[in-house]
């Protein structure tokens, strides 16, 4: 699986990094429509200077979004709706939304076919609406899935009533991309209040807190017997694996002394039913970690733009000590399986 940093390097050389084809799926865009919805909800956290710098980019889905695609050596990029402050709005127009935030992604994918795919965005308030909408992104919109994000209406998504999502998923042969959110007023007050001035917002968020809570999420989905229930179904979880590479032995052993009535080890689940992406992740340390409790197999090169660099991620992908079968792997092959994404796509403009 590993080779020296050095011997790869010598192995492979730059030219094979250059023509290696990449595929990212955990790159976040927004509307003009669905960012005026959150502005009539008062002002947020993120409305803070750092997101200000980066909503032009999530909201360019043409040729400046591209040039960073090309800048960072990307073929395709899996657009998604950066949408977790959707659970602000009422139901009604967080559904509309949805739906015109995929009319919207179709379009640039039509644009630019073979440069961009697309996740789907749901409202997951209202579990028979999101399905359908599922079902009208895949078939004739053609999207590669789902991106949701965190808890829906106070629920982790184990609740029975997101049973319709669930099958939709199942019967489309789609995965769904659990990423993470914003948490709930009350864990924000108990756990990330207090601070010195913003230092408690980005702990909630991706310097600490909505990593463990989606990896907690996913446990949640396993020990509630979803994939028991639905066992042909797929999920995708970014950012390393939410910490759970790291903790998964222990979480199995000791969750091993539930009696909650599963088929499996918990362990298991993950390994058959769990797919991890590198977003945001740009070191080595946990990627090793990853590949040693995950394995190539199952990890997928992703850069979570904008929020990091597509350039950071190109380097930090071209760096990987790695066979090359892994490393094609992990840069393009399992996303290709996983979403059904012909190999030839990414090749129709500049890149």
């Amino acid at each position: 699986m590993f080779a020296g940093s050095a011997a790869v390097a010598a192995l492979l050389g730059s030219q094979y990094h250059d023509a290696m084809r990449t595929i990212t799926l955990e790159e976040h865009i927004s509307t003009p429509a669905f960012q005026k919805a959150l502005a009539s909800q008062g002002p947020h956290e993120t409305s803070s200077e750092y997101f200000r710098r980066i909503e032009a980019k999530l909201l360019d889905l043409g040729a400046g979004r591209i040039a960073d695609m090309d800048a960072g050596k990307i073929n395709v990029q899996v657009l998604s709706l950066a949408g977790g402050d959707m659970e602000r709005l009422d139901s009604a127009t967080a559904t509309a939304l949805a739906r015109d935030v995929n009319d919207v992604m179709a379009a640039a994918v039509r644009a630019h076919p073979g440069r961009f795919a697309a996740f789907a965005a749901l409202n997951l308030r209202e579990p028979g609406n999101a399905a359908r909408e599922l079902e009208r992104c895949v078939h004739p919109l053609s999207f590669k899935g789902a991106l949701v994000n965190g808890t829906s209406g106070g629920l982790f998504l184990d609740d029975a009533r997101f049973a319709p999502f669930w099958a939709a998923a199942e019967s489309l042969d789609v995965p769904v991309y659990l990423h993470p959110a914003p948490p709930p007023e009350p864990v924000r007050q108990a756990y990330f209040t207090g601070l010195p001035e913003d230092y408690g917002f980005f702990l909630s968020m991706a310097g600490w807190g909505w990593h463990v809570e989606t990896g907690m999420h996913a446990l949640r989905l396993i020990g509630a017997g979803l994939f028991d229930r639905f066992p042909k179904l797929q999920v995708i979880i970014g950012h390393m694996g939410e910490n759970l590479p790291f903790s998964l032995a222990r979480a199995d052993s000791v969750l091993s002394r539930s009696h909650a009535p599963l088929r499996h080890r918990v362990a298991e689940y993950f390994h058959r039913h769990f797919h991890i992406t590198t977003s945001g992740y740009f070191t080595l340390p946990p990627l090793l970690c990853a590949l040693e409790v995950v394995g190539a197999d199952r990890i997928l090169f992703s850069v979570d733009y904008p929020f990091s660099s597509t350039e950071q991620g190109r380097q930090f992908l071209d760096s990987l000590p790695l066979n090359p079968a892994d490393l094609e792997k992990i840069a393009h092959g399992n996303a290709e399986r996983l979403l059904k994404i012909p190999a030839s796509e990414g090749n129709s403009e500049s890149a």
